[in-house]
């Protein structure tokens, strides 16, 4: 039987702690995104994240993007959709989503994003296992479990509305461009695949942030906002992106997908610490499935 290799050894637990450090980081942003939705229109949003995020990434990228061009020139399709789906409409979709629908049908709609993604990675290679499934299972009821608060009158009678249409496609795009990532060749660095797809999504947003400008007026930054923006744009956009891509090229979509299951646990949680939000013991077993199915699910 074959050996597996330090690096492979090393992957194996290194690809699930990248994809557990992106799903905490974005758990601050659909917190951080709520907030910013009442201030600054969503278009905007989105684009002075991604524009942020350049500036991030650029003093690291930049000299690699220029010795990795020609790959990234020969994989031009690659990056531009990519971009399509990972910056352009992945996060402008879920400030849109985020105007006209609840914060519990939000969080609802991103626990079938696993599902989705594991889905679309099977075509694209990815096997899917017996365990894996089962430990996708056990999360994702843990998750649903969670968000109604254990109550099935309660998720019956939710209410779902237009912003929710606008998260389904949120989650499909997300979905999609975490199984492109399988294609990203070797050719092409980690870092430089970033900085082509934000700056190539930063562009295509460019002529509806002008839109927006036109119809909905320009913001006025301010202590409130900027604060804000430089978290997603720096944390949610730059470090989150590079450690989930990182992740995705050492485990899989799938795997590092069922580790996103571990969202609403962080947002429990920092709700807890920051606001001083009860957990009620439903919330902690339901918490506990999360974890476990995880744990069972992103195994090898």
């Amino acid at each position: 039987m074959p050996s597996t290799s330090p690096v492979s050894r090393l992957g194996l637990w290194l690809g699930p702690l990248l994809a557990l450090g992106a799903t905490a980081i974005w758990s601050g942003n659909f917190v951080v995104a709520r907030h910013l939705g009442d201030v600054i229109p969503p278009v905007q949003t989105s684009f002075w994240r991604w524009v942020i995020a350049l500036v991030a990434v650029a003093p690291f990228a930049a000299r690699g993007l220029l010795r990795d061009w020609p790959a990234v020139r020969r994989h031009a399709g690659l990056i531009v959709v990519s971009a399509l789906l990972g910056v352009t409409l992945f996060n402008t979709l879920i400030y849109i989503a985020g105007q006209s629908t609840s914060a519990t049908n939000l969080a609802l709609i991103a626990a079938a994003s696993p599902a989705v993604i594991a889905a679309l990675a099977f075509f694209e290679g990815e096997r899917m296992t017996v365990v894996r499934a089962t430990g996708m299972v056990i999360a994702f009821v843990g998750v649903v479990t969670l968000i109604s608060k254990g109550s099935i009158t309660a998720l019956l009678s939710m209410d779902f509305r237009a912003g929710d249409l606008w998260m389904l496609a949120a989650m499909a795009t997300f979905a999609a461009y975490s199984a492109l990532l399988k294609r990203k060749p070797s050719t092409i660095s980690g870092p430089s695949f970033l900085l082509a797809t934000f700056a190539t999504g930063t562009v295509m947003l460019a002529p509806v942030y002008a839109v927006s400008l036109a119809v909905q007026g320009a913001f006025t930054p301010s202590g409130a906002t900027v604060g804000p923006l430089l978290y997603i744009g720096v944390a949610s956009s730059a470090i989150a992106f590079y450690t989930w891509n990182k992740a995705v090229s050492l485990i899989g979509a799938t795997r590092a997908g069922i580790v996103y299951y571990l969202q609403p646990v962080f947002v429990a949680c920092v709700a807890y610490l920051a606001i001083g939000e009860h957990i009620t013991l439903i919330q902690i077993l339901c918490m506990g499935a999360i974890i476990t199915g995880v744990a069972v699910g992103a195994k090898r």
